[in-house]
């Protein structure tokens, strides 16, 4: 399958949150293939400077920095540190997250809480330290991940749901703060994208087989569609997009 290349990318500075696996490592790899300048993090420091190793060798200008994302202050120091090395961004993925299944009946606050910093308010923090240096370029894109969990109603798993469906709302109010400046907030609704770290833990014949039939397109969702509608929210293709959701999940909702 053929995809589009992105002028406009071409010597971007991009700061990618958990960019070692699934989802933000196709972004991270997408966005050196089109010859930006990708700094991401991530809490696996092995295997995001195993990452950033192997985008060297193919001559892409990358950056990691290790970073627990539920820890605001290091959070801000590794933006710091990417945008020392590579300049300050104008584009922003918030791809971190984890959907760990859990009953309602068993969340205490302290695991309440811990989710929402793990999906959810990094991602505000993230944006504030980035959004200086986006109005101080005169341009910016920010690309927040939501989910299509919560418009399906499903359960197992409400505290992530939950910060899922605020994504869209903070999503919605940053592109308002931030228009004035050129600036574009947007939300990817992915589908159940098949990384290997849902194989591992939840795909089994039967639950794939279901998504299959709620699905329009009758087709595995890989991790790259997603990468691709980043690069396009990302691009100057997109340049009058914004406060609104982008969604790749085969027609399931």
């Amino acid at each position: 399958m053929s995809f589009a290349n992105y002028p406009s990318l071409k010597d971007a500075v991009v700061f990618v949150t958990g960019g070692a696996s699934g989802i933000g490592l196709e972004i991270v790899r997408a966005f050196g293939e089109q010859g930006s300048k990708v700094g991401f993090i991530d809490i696996d420091e092995k295997g995001g400077r195993s990452v950033a190793d192997e985008l060297k060798t193919k001559g892409v200008s990358v950056a990691f920095q290790p970073c627990d994302l539920r820890d605001i202050p290091a959070l801000q120091a590794a933006f710091k540190a990417l945008e020392a090395e590579l300049g300050p961004a104008t584009v922003l993925v918030n791809n971190a997250a984890r959907d760990d299944r859990h009953g309602w009946e068993a969340v205490t606050p302290e695991y309440y809480d811990e989710r929402i910093s793990v999906n959810l308010r990094h991602m505000f923090f993230a944006t504030q330290a980035v959004a200086p240096g986006m109005i101080a370029a005169g341009k910016g894109s920010i690309i927040n991940f939501g989910s299509n969990s919560w418009w399906q109603a499903s359960g197992g798993m409400p505290v992530y749901t939950s910060a899922k469906a605020a994504v869209h709302g903070m999503t919605r109010s940053f592109a308002r703060d931030l228009g004035k400046h050129r600036i574009r907030v947007n939300t990817v609704v992915p589908g159940w994208v098949m990384t290997e770290r849902q194989k591992e833990l939840w795909v089994t014949p039967e639950l794939l087989e279901k998504t299959m039939e709620r699905q329009c397109l009758p087709f595995p969702i890989e991790p790259v569609y997603l990468a691709r509608m980043v690069l396009f929210l990302a691009s100057n293709d997109s340049a009058m997009c914004t406060a609104n959701n982008y969604m790749v999940e085969a027609g399931s909702i």
